[in-house]
């Protein structure tokens, strides 16, 4: 059998036992309801994240404006589950079709956003990306009548109507796409296409000068990364039921690229662990109130001068050195002894 087909089908076992086991501590109880809220927190953090590792970690190309891609795709989704009335037995189809809508629709604003603004590098990028964001976030505060304003827009319908089973449905439904973006991105970028995609950020000239169109590989990526953060807002939007244009500003972003740096840039494993671990530090750190606006940057910082690899890195590196120093201590104790 194809070993890739095997790491497919081992990776969706191990998917669905994963989840069947939170699921059941869950509804058990054993995993409280809040717990249970920053677990699913945290799967729509990793979900956009990967759509930002994309970009800035595979393609190289530093994106600071998710969060309004994010804003994008959770109003797209919400108004159109606020709209369309269906019977309670095609909810479920109603949820999956009204996120994969969100998600096109932001993927769509991606490739006219994308097609200008790729055409800069570094900074200037960066620069006009963050700018964009917030032209959203404005846009949205003022366009009351679908996205009620600075109020907020209320009465979005959730997962689920049932209180009990809320928290158990809304943790299926993003873990599944949590899992869906991983499979994605991660077979994405073992195919030629991934190929092209990393070698733009390792040398963009030598890239060129092989005959990759640096042009169309970033437009796709930034338009891929671009749907995961509005299929991100989707599942934010439904899992809250409320959105209002305050929660997409410019720390959203940074949220995003202290998770993608942390994790290891370019690294889909460091990503999602950071995703959970840094999820469920925001909540530790909001007895600090707005000193945690402090810690993140730093943390940020720290990592960008000594380990730009990442958390990946560092695990890599106590890998290695069990190999190379204690994995040989080890065997000469037990070689001696017997």
């Amino acid at each position: 059998m194809n070993k890739h087909l095997v790491k497919l089908i081992t990776i969706a076992g191990l998917s669905i036992l994963g989840l069947l086991i939170i699921d059941g501590l869950i509804y058990l109880g054993v995993i409280d309801e809040y717990t249970a809220q920053i677990l699913t927190l945290a799967g729509i953090n990793v979900v956009v994240a990967l759509g930002l590792n994309l970009i800035s970690g595979f393609t190289g190309q530093l994106a600071l404006g998710h969060a309004g891609f994010m804003a994008i795709g959770a109003y797209s989704t919400a108004y159109t589950v606020m709209h369309i009335h269906v019977q309670a037995s095609f909810w479920p189809l109603l949820v999956g079709i009204a996120i994969i809508i969100g998600g096109l629709i932001t993927a769509l604003f991606g490739l006219l956003i994308g097609f200008p603004t790729l055409r800069f590098k570094g900074d200037y990028l960066a620069i006009v990306t963050l700018g964009f964001g917030e032209i959203i976030r404005v846009i949205m505060i003022n366009m009351e009548g679908i996205t009620g304003g600075a109020a907020g827009l209320k009465g979005i319908p959730l997962f689920s109507d049932d209180i009990n089973l809320s928290p158990l449905i809304s943790f299926t439904w993003i873990f599944i796409f949590m899992i869906f973006t991983i499979i994605l991105i991660g077979n994405l970028i073992k195919s030629s296409p991934g190929r092209a995609i990393v070698s733009i950020r390792e040398d963009e000239i030598a890239a060129d000068s092989m005959g990759i169109n640096i042009f169309y590989y970033k437009m796709f990526s930034f338009t891929l990364s671009a749907f995961f953060a509005g299929i991100g807002g989707g599942l934010y939007a439904l899992f809250f039921g409320y959105l209002n244009p305050t929660m997409f500003d410019f720390l959203k972003s940074a949220d995003f690229l202290v998770i993608v740096v942390l994790g290891g840039m370019g690294s889909i494993a460091g990503t999602v662990v950071t995703g959970f671990v840094l999820t469920y530090l925001q909540e530790f750190l909001r007895i600090l109130q707005d000193y945690r606006l402090v810690i993140y940057p730093l943390i940020l910082i720290l990592i960008m001068l000594f380990k730009p690899t990442g958390l990946i890195g560092i695990l890599i590196d106590i890998k290695d050195f069990a190999i190379k120093k204690l994995l040989p201590k080890v065997t000469g104790k037990i070689g001696e002894d017997s």
